[in-house]
């Protein structure tokens, strides 16, 4: 008998570290059998036997380089009896999608060898194994394709012809990832078209992996973005309960955390329905609308979650790639959920190649069988018993079932960028970044997931009870403060000029407040008294200008009569620097001038009641009081306590004047125009000043009240400065409790009500019996009158 010889080469493990080397041996040891060696002499291989599924799904090509491929054609491992205590494992439940998948990859490599351009004068071959999603498998395909046919020998390849460019595959990460721990220890290169786990892009742990897919930690971001875009912050994460789902269910709380939300719980399904179900019902009563898939889902998981599915179908649900990309159909969308897909870039006219390479398939009758079991028009009905069997024949094709295959971008992207680096003889790392959109299947809703309320502008956000930050109470602005933003966590002041408007969420400009001219009623009133006061005063000065020479007029000293009423005629134009929007000359006048003007009021009316006591105490003969009669001690009495009182506000102006200030405190959402006085001290002396010169006179005047009534004011001037001494006595405690324009007003009414005191109580009698008795305007009548 003629025996071949097959030539076996040492794989070189490119400087392996001790702990790749477990890493291989591990892996490898759980599908090896133990070693048996059966040729003879110091150089045989030890072979090592891997238990391989029942019905292997594999594809064999020769060529000058090798491309080998691990896809997951079928996704669920069960497992028969192979004698009392052997059990083989049989891949089932075969998939469209998946098996699109792999016609892909034999598709790009076809259409690469019918090139001439890119690979001349080579023939791309492939070897490629059906992983059925078991890492295990995935572990022993890549080791059968490193040995070549036969017996799998570690380190040694015994494939004849063709190179190995590297290893297309696979689509999720649980089998991905061993497969690249082993090749990173031999050095070859691998690209997945699926795979998302983010550990696979650590360049130092696997720096012969790419991927055409997109990582999780990318998605994990895009999620988190989506949840703060619609305003969700209090969302349920939904994970397989195994250590794909375990990682990323931190790693996508974390990216949610970073933007704002909070995650309520994190529920793990495992293949137990009764755990299910109660974590199910935790889902149930949670407060938060929304639940995010994350993980790599097994298939028992997979199916649990669609058995459950009616528990939660009030909750939104956001699907992530890992499990949108699934071959199940149940929906798992409800309430306006969104599902992540990958971007479909229609090249019609390759999917129409595509399409037509795959119909043409006519090897694999028996796969084919099976995969077209899945559709309803391989079943038909018996006519005795009404059950149905399944009746796709041998040669049914897939052109029966009026399916339209597309080919999967990612794939033909993985086989193209190996085949492109094979060209240019470079290594280049191809990570597509497409950004995925998530498709809102249930039109325009809204959903909201919170676990409190939005706080609306005008107010912030309060800690709760609750120590989650998402969970919180809402207080409005403080006084002066505003939010501007939909859940602030703190209130911005306005500018001094600016106050909150009543919803306290714009600044607007303060309103000025002064005694206006314009439309203000209180300056109204205020120019209308002083008016009509003031022409009072100047028609009675311009009667006793007409009456100077009657006894009535000259029997108190006409000329303190005269100066006494300018002096009150001013007092009432002084109100006139009260109003208006103040300036710094109105500021220092205002004060001193109704000082002095008062002063010189109040010193006439001192002067005058000491000069009718001195001239009746003169009247005794031989009395003292003779030489201080005469109109010199009136006028120095008044021009020295009206010096005084102009010194006292000379001293104020020059040491501390009244100046202008914007008063932005005293009033929410005013700015007073005021005056502000400089010396408080200066205007209390000014004031102090006044109400001595008043209390001086009220007192002398009450104590000739007794003199006789021909001469005498002293009755008319006690009541006057009884007045005076009124009003700005309770004058004083309202100017301190008032604010802005009233506290002015306050003042103002002080001013006109003493002036009009002193008009009033000592001229006015005066005035009547000048216009209407001018038979008691004589001197025969005064001193007739005296003399009884």
């Amino acid at each position: 008998m003629k025996r071949e010889m097959i030539h076996c080469a040492w794989i070189p493990t490119r400087e392996l570290l001790s702990d790749q080397l477990k890493v291989i041996l591990c892996l490898a040891a759980v599908w090896v059998t133990p070693c048996s060696t059966e040729l003879s002499g110091s150089d045989s291989p030890c072979r090592s036997h891997i238990t391989k599924p029942e019905y292997e799904y594999k594809y064999i090509q020769d060529g000058d380089i090798i491309i080998g491929g691990v896809f997951t054609v079928k996704n669920k491992m069960n497992y028969v009896s192979n004698g009392p205590v052997r059990y083989l494992p049989l891949c089932a439940v075969p998939s469209i999608d998946l098996y699109k998948q792999i016609r892909t990859f034999l598709f790009a490599i076809d259409e690469i060898n019918r090139n001439p351009d890119l690979l001349p004068n080579i023939t791309l071959g492939y070897r490629v194994y059906d992983s059925c999603g078991d890492p295990r498998l995935a572990i022993g395909s890549a080791l059968q394709i490193l040995s070549g046919p036969g017996n799998v020998v570690p380190n040694y390849s015994c494939r004849g012809k063709g190179e190995i460019a590297g290893f297309i595959g696979d689509q999720s990460s649980l089998t991905s990832l061993p497969i690249a721990q082993l090749l990173g220890v031999y050095g070859y290169s691998q690209i997945s078209y699926g795979a998302t786990d983010p550990t696979l892009s650590d360049r130092e742990m696997f720096p012969y992996y790419f991927s055409t897919g997109l990582s999780d930690d990318i998605q994990h971001i895009a999620v988190a973005e989506l949840v703060e875009q619609l305003g969700w912050t209090w969302v349920i994460i939904v994970a397989p309960d195994n250590d794909s789902g375990e990682k990323q269910s931190r790693n996508l709380q974390n990216e949610i955390s970073k933007h704002g939300a909070c995650v309520d719980i994190i529920i793990f399904i495992t293949e137990d329905a009764d755990t299910n179900k109660r974590n199910f019902e935790r889902i149930q009563i949670s407060t938060a609308e929304v639940i995010v898939l994350c993980g790599t889902p097994s298939d028992p998981i997979l199916l649990s979650l669609c058995t459950q599915g009616s528990v939660i179908h009030e909750k939104t649900l956001v699907v992530t790639l890992s499990w949108g990309e699934t071959h199940y159909t149940c929906d798992l969308l409800y309430n306006g959920s969104l599902i992540y897909i990958y971007p479909n870039n229609l090249n019609e006219l390759l999917d129409e190649q595509f399409h037509d390479y795959v119909l043409s398939v006519t090897e694999d009758t028996a796969f084919l069988k099976e995969l077209l079991s899945l559709y309803p028009s391989c079943w038909a009905q018996e006519n005795i018993n009404k059950t149905y069997f399944m009746n796709c024949t041998e040669i049914m094709t897939l052109k029966e079932v009026g399916v339209y295959f597309r080919h999967n971008a990612e794939v033909y992207r993985s086989v193209y960028t190996m085949v492109h680096a094979l060209h240019t003889k470079l290594s280049v790392s191809v990570t597509h970044r497409d950004k995925y959109i998530p498709i809102n299947t249930h039109g325009e809703q809204t959903v909201k997931s919170q676990c409190s309320a939005n706080c609306p502008p005008g107010s912030r956000k309060m800690a709760g009870k609750s120590a989650v930050p998402c969970c919180y109470a809402c207080v409005p602005c403080s006084h002066g403060e505003i939010s501007n933003r939909t859940d602030m966590g703190n209130c911005f002041k306005c500018e001094d000029n600016e106050w909150p408007n009543q919803e306290k969420t714009l600044c607007i400009e303060k309103q000025i407040e002064f005694l206006s001219y314009a439309g203000d009623p209180l300056t109204l009133i205020s120019i209308i008294s002083s008016v009509i006061l003031f022409i009072i005063a100047a028609v009675i000065l311009g009667i006793f200008i007409s009456f100077r020479d009657t006894p009535v007029v000259r029997a108190n000293n006409h000329t303190l009569s005269f100066i006494l009423l300018v002096s009150i005629k001013l007092s009432f134009l002084s109100v006139f620097l009260f109003l208006g929007r103040p300036v710094d000359i109105t500021c220092m006048l205002r004060q001193t001038s109704f000082g002095i003007t008062f002063s010189i009021a109040v010193s006439c009316v001192l002067a005058k009641t000491l000069m009718v006591s001195i001239a009746f105490k003169a009247t005794k003969p031989g009395s003292p009081w003779r030489k201080w009669v005469g109109v010199k001690l009136a006028n120095g009495l008044v021009f020295n306590f009206s010096l005084i009182q102009f010194m006292i506000s000379v001293i104020w102006l020059v040491i501390a004047p009244p100046y202008v200030e914007h008063n932005t405190h005293s009033e929410p959402g005013k700015i007073i125009i005021q005056c502000n006085e400089g010396s408080a001290i200066g205007f209390y002396i000014v004031l102090s000043y006044m109400g001595l010169l008043a209390s001086v006179s009220f007192i002398v005047a009450f104590l000739a009240r007794s003199l006789p009534d021909s001469f005498n004011e002293a009755k008319y001037i006690t009541f006057s400065m009884l007045l005076f001494c009124s009003v700005w006595i309770t004058m004083i405690p309202a100017y301190l409790s008032t604010k802005g324009k009233y506290m002015v007003a306050v003042e103002i009414f002080a001013i006109i009500s003493s002036s009009c005191g002193l008009l009033f109580c000592i001229f006015l009698p005066k005035c009547y019996i000048i216009l209407f008795k001018p038979e008691m305007n004589s001197k025969q009548y005064l001193l007739g009158k005296c003399n009884t």
